[in-house]
């Protein structure tokens, strides 16, 4: 069946870019499906849900949104009536009211997760180290070498928000708990999708599985196109 129809929508978390769904993008791609996977300036939170904003734009509709990490509070604050799913690929859901950095920090971090403060320039890079450390500790010495050349600095700005009410209270969602992560640590992943209701999928994945895993980010993207097209 096809599912030429449907756009799939792929946004960044921080530290990252497009770049870092390339391997999803190639395989939705290949099966005939929509893929845009547009940039987030990481400025401020809302500079970045105004750029997805233009991003759905352009996008046809219906659109399967989906965000990792810190991308999951953004794609919770798009109102455009194209998005017909949500998809969390160990992301950050923050309720009305909340910040990221409020559910961030709502548990205990990994003991091998970096600590982050802002620079002379008041961006928060990750340590070169952390991306083999915490961010993808599966990944290989390649990947690891494009994930550190490409990563992108997050603002406080981005971070310190209360956000609006989630999209999520609106649309159907699917979560993606990655059980090994080590920079949002799996309770903390489990209390927000079930406090949002999402229909939860879990894996033996690190914080970045469409770098290292893709397998079960595509496997939960396909059902969410699937229950988009029904």
């Amino acid at each position: 069946m096809s599912t030429s129809d449907v756009t799939v929508v792929l946004v960044h978390g921080a530290w990252a870019d497009g770049s870092s769904w390339a391997k999803i993008v190639v395989t939705l791609a290949a099966e005939g499906v929509r893929v845009v996977a547009p940039p987030l300036p990481l400025t401020t939170f809302g500079d970045d849900v105004a750029a997805l904003d233009r991003a759905l734009a352009r996008a046809p509709g219906p659109v399967v949104l989906a965000g990792h990490a810190y991308a999951g509070a953004v794609i919770a604050a798009a109102r455009s009536e194209k998005v017909k799913a949500l998809v969390y690929v160990a992301a950050l859901a923050p309720d009305e009211g909340e910040t990221v950095a409020d559910v961030f920090y709502r548990t205990a971090p990994h003991p091998q997760a970096p600590k982050l403060a802002p620079d002379d320039h008041g961006q928060i890079y990750l340590p070169d180290n952390a991306f083999a450390a915490a961010f993808a500790q599966n990944a290989t010495a390649e990947e690891i070498s494009v994930l550190t050349a490409v990563q992108r600095p997050i603002s406080p700005a981005c971070i310190t928000v209360p956000v609006p009410r989630p999209l999520w209270k609106e649309r159907p969602s699917w979560f993606l708990v990655a059980e090994q992560d080590r920079m949002i640590v799996e309770d903390n992943q489990r209390f927000m999708a079930e406090r949002m209701q999402a229909r939860v999928r879990a894996g033996a994945v690190d914080h970045a599985p469409m770098v290292t895993a893709p397998g079960p980010v595509l496997d939960i993207l396909r059902e969410a196109i699937a229950a988009v097209r029904a």
